[in-house]
């Protein structure tokens, strides 16, 4: 019976490492990002961005298609470059940051692909909530920074049709057509900081025998 003890406590251990969570990394609020391209006017290509995105990883390096992905983008930082178009994206009639001051996006699947990984999952805006894909070039090797921060990258791509999520406002223009395409294009560029294990706290009552 000790021996079969034994050899189970043995197999355990060898066990131990497949048992292993995912690694969990946090988003870097100032370092990511959130970049947009739509057709303005019907001759030209607008960019766009969100300045601060915050969120979560948890890659399994052991198999990526269990890793999930959260990220969460503060509206009121769009910037185009035009102060006036910024405001009116704020406003109700696109954004309408004061009622919904975030964008968020949780995968739901992750695939891999010829070109890295695919990433289903649900993106909100302006509180309307669809599935979208987003193609993703993989999660780029984990180095450390002169801070001994631990980090690691990736971006990815995907269009969606902004009148899906509500996004509805246009003007026609005398020449034809309108001043806002539909369909946008979206990348997002993100760096992620490996998340330190929790410390615990020592009661200062607490003495070591």
């Amino acid at each position: 019976m000790t021996s079969f003890l034994k050899s189970l406590a043995f197999v355990s251990v060898l066990a131990a490492p497949s048992l292993v969570a995912a690694t969990e990394y946090e988003i870097h609020p100032t370092n990511s990002s959130a970049l947009f391209s739509v057709k303005h006017m019907m001759v030209s290509n607008v960019r766009g961005s969100f300045s601060k995105v915050t969120g979560t990883a948890n890659i399994d390096e052991k198999d990526l298609t269990k890793s999930t992905v959260e990220a969460v983008i503060d509206a009121t930082t769009v910037t185009t470059n035009d102060t006036s178009r910024d405001e009116h994206l704020r406003g109700n009639e696109f954004f309408d940051v004061k009622k919904f001051p975030t964008l968020t996006f949780k995968s739901t699947k992750v695939e891999k692909s010829a070109d890295g990984l695919k990433l289903t999952g649900n993106l909100t805006i302006r509180g309307v909530t669809k599935p979208v894909v987003l193609e993703a070039e993989g999660f780029t090797v984990e180095s450390k920074d002169p801070y001994g921060n631990l980090k690691r990258g990736g971006s990815a791509t995907t269009k969606i049709n902004r009148k899906d999520f509500g996004l509805t406002w246009n003007t026609a223009l005398e020449t034809g057509g309108v001043a806002v395409g539909d369909q946008v294009s979206i990348t997002l560029e993100i760096e992620l900081v490996k998340k330190q294990p929790t410390q615990p706290v020592k009661s200062a009552a607490s003495t070591t025998p």
